[in-house]
């Protein structure tokens, strides 16, 4: 754990060619609850960000490892209109305004002393159907999540044109969105510190716009990693099922990283409220506990498709939608 605390500040020392006088706002796309717009982001000290698409693995991974030499600003006061929230050590914040009648994707305002900035807000629309939670490794993108090397290798050595994002996966997504009519959220373990190359990714493959819950690392002396990947799906999914208390819920992921289970919890926490589970099986497949859990979700009334691509139940949400719907 120290080590990797060593790494990161090792990381900043080389690569960061920041203003520590100079602060920025990086904004993360927000989400909204019955009463509020949630809009979330991250305050740094300022620094260009070279972006390299499509030449060598080398370069690729150099860019990678500049994104984790940033320079985060704790206590910072991040205010929109008379609301207001602080930073916490790792530079996040979290700011609430109240909601008025919009939908769609809502702009709110947000600023520090000599910077400002606006942070994305979804808002689902009041025709919405259901929501829509879906993983990311092995779900939308190929990642070998399942095997830390691979994983590391491929996250690492890859560019924003490289990543490839499953054909099936996106289709599942545009035809759940309906085009914007239902809103989407992407849930991974990944660190925060690829949220704008995870956006460039998904919109270079036609995905649509959607807020992400990724994971706050917190490398540091007494710090390393926020929960397990389980805690932080789980929790991500109980805060987007509060945030829509009427819609159902439709859940994607994989059997690398056992969503099976962390769904099965989740419909347990949440009776009544999982439309549908989808599944991919990559790597070696499903394994008996992931078998195990897709009958726990069966015998709570809940349809799971279990299979290596989204091929047969996309034809089958096309024609029928999600069961209970």
């Amino acid at each position: 754990m120290r080590a990797a605390a060593i790494v990161e500040v090792a990381a900043e020392r080389v690569f960061f060619q920041g203003n520590l006088e100079k602060l920025s706002i990086e904004p993360y796309g927000g989400y909204a609850t019955t009463e509020h717009l949630i809009a979330r982001g991250r305050v740094l000290a300022a620094r260009e960000i070279e972006k390299i698409d499509g030449q060598s693995k080398l370069a690729n991974a150099r860019q990678m490892f500049r994104l984790f030499a940033t320079h985060e600003v704790a206590e910072v006061t991040v205010r929109s209109g008379s609301c207001s929230a602080v930073t916490d050590a790792e530079g996040y914040f979290t700011l609430l305004t109240p909601r008025g009648d919009q939908s769609g994707w809502v702009n709110v305002a947000v600023a520090i002393p000599g910077q400002s900035a606006i942070c994305p807000v979804l808002v689902a629309r009041r025709d919405a159907r259901w929501a829509v939670i879906s993983d990311i490794d092995d779900t939308m993108m190929h990642t070998g999540a399942w095997s830390t090397l691979r994983n590391l290798w491929t996250s690492f050595t890859g560019s924003v044109a490289s990543r490839e994002v499953f054909d099936d996966a996106v289709a599942l997504i545009r035809g759940l969105a309906a085009d914007g009519r239902n809103p989407v959220y992407f849930v991974s373990s990944s660190p925060w510190n690829f949220h704008g190359f995870l956006d460039d990714v998904f919109r270079r493959a036609g995905l649509p716009e959607a807020p992400k819950f990724l994971r706050d690392y917190g490398f540091g002396d007494d710090q390393f990693i926020t929960g397990r990947h389980g805690d932080h799906k789980g929790s991500a999914i109980d805060r987007i099922a509060a945030a829509h208390p009427d819609l159902p819920l439709v859940l994607i992921g994989d059997t690398g990283q056992h969503d099976a289970k962390i769904y099965a919890d989740a419909a347990v926490r949440h009776p009544g409220r999982v439309a549908r589970v989808i599944l991919r099986t990559p790597g070696g497949g499903a394994d008996a506990d992931d078998r195990l859990q897709a009958e726990r979700l069966r015998s709570l009334g809940i349809p799971v498709s279990l299979d290596t691509n989204f091929h047969a139940a996309l034809a089958e949400l096309s024609s029928t939608g999600p069961s209970g719907v």
